[in-house]
């Protein structure tokens, strides 16, 4: 079959495929109507959503389509969001975010990268997709406005903790540097006056001053995480969304705190559809990657191909369910295989249990099932 028939035969269905390499300043468009044709590549201001409709209406004149014709998209997952997304579902046009590590790649040692060649990639492989190659690459599922914006108060903390650690370590050194160990905690300063040095000197006034600029810091920071658990504890209080609801849920179970419950809820169970116990895994970066080629055979460990809060989150409270549901199926599946074993047997066995209480939780959460063996709890604790 000739090439013009081909372009004949794809540009009758009536679709343009437009495929958007992001960047800050310029986006490049890659258009075509098929396999087979040579995409035609545009370049935009970044974020012109009125330059963007410009381009699609010139693509659809010049590849011969009628003003009507259907639209099909896709731009890879990054800093640029979501917003771009619901801007094109809003014109109506069905995209797609695509999870960028999951884009097949030359294993050349060298290859040419350019976004125009991106571009040229992403819009054939679009059109593969819908042709029918569903596991080409990994779709990202795009939370709605609500869903994306109660993701911000534990990233908020998550964030503010991470200010704090770096504050505290940032005293405990300059201390130290001096031959000083001291806690970092609310007597502080009281304590730093009374400190002295080897020789029975005090503290230099330079160090002194920089020591009490750390300190206000840390203290500021402080002040702001104390202010947002507040603000998480009386939404769990008296909220009556489906999150907060489910958050409530898994701090009826004993081992599962406020932080806990709402990291699971609001960055993982609150938003995502899963249909069965391995997305759940995958998800998380707890499936397992096996190795297999000739007759070599191994297991190289988990994927780690998943959200990172919630990996190590779990793999912490696996550590917590065997503390306080020292009855439950899991905690004495984990006890009979791993418990005796060596350091490294443990830490395996902990992640393996990681994945089953994470999908433990997930059943729970859909269908009430109380994970076997473990107790709820009358009072909620804090993890």
């Amino acid at each position: 079959m000739s090439k013009a028939t081909l372009d004949k035969e794809y540009t009758s269905k009536g679709i343009l495929y437009l495929a958007l390499e992001l960047s800050n300043k310029r986006w490049k468009l890659g258009f075509s109507t098929g396999l087979g044709q040579n995409a035609r590549l545009r370049g935009m201001n970044a974020r012109d959503l009125g330059e963007l409709d410009y381009e699609i209406r010139r693509a659809k004149q010049h590849l011969g389509l009628p003003a009507d014709a259907e639209v099909r998209s896709c731009y890879e997952a990054g800093r640029d969001g979501f917003w771009i997304h619901r801007a094109l579902q809003a014109r109506g046009i069905e995209n797609l975010v695509v999870d960028s590590s999951s884009i097949e790649v030359n294993r050349r040692m060298r290859r040419a990268k350019t976004d125009r060649l991106d571009a040229v990639k992403l819009v054939s492989m679009l059109i593969r997709y819908h042709e029918g190659e569903k596991k080409l690459w990994s779709v990202v599922r795009v939370p709605s406005e609500e869903e994306e914006d109660q993701r911000h108060l534990h990233r908020r903390l998550e964030g503010l903790k991470g200010t704090r650690t770096r504050y505290t370590n940032r005293i405990k050194g300059l201390l130290v540097n001096q031959g000083v160990v001291m806690d970092v905690g609310t007597t502080f300063l009281l304590q730093l006056e009374k400190v002295r040095l080897w020789n029975g000197k005090p503290l230099p006034p330079n160090l002194m001053a920089r020591l009490e600029q750390e300190y206000a810091g840390y203290c500021f920071v402080q002040k702001q995480i104390r202010e947002l658990e507040n603000e998480r504890r009386e939404l769990i209080r008296h909220s009556s969304t489906k999150a907060v609801q489910q958050v409530r849920q898994l701090m009826s179970l004993r081992g599962i705190g406020e932080n806990s419950a709402w990291l699971f809820v609001m960055e993982f169970f609150a938003w995502r559809d899963f249909n069965n116990r391995r997305e759940v895994g995958a998800l998380a970066g707890l499936a397992p990657t096996p190795y297999q080629s000739g007759g070599e055979a191994r297991d190289r460990g988990i994927s780690k191909a998943g959200n990172v809060l919630i990996r190590a989150m779990v793999i912490e409270i696996a550590w917590s369910w065997i503390r306080f549901q020292p009855e439950s199926e899991l905690t004495l599946w984990f006890k009979e295989r791993y418990a005796y074993g060596s350091k490294r047997a443990r830490k395996i066995g902990i992640v393996a249990m990681a994945r089953k209480l994470l999908v433990a939780l997930w059943r729970y959460l859909e269908t009430g099932e109380i994970p076997a063996g473990a107790h709820l709890q009358s009072s909620t604790n804090h993890h």
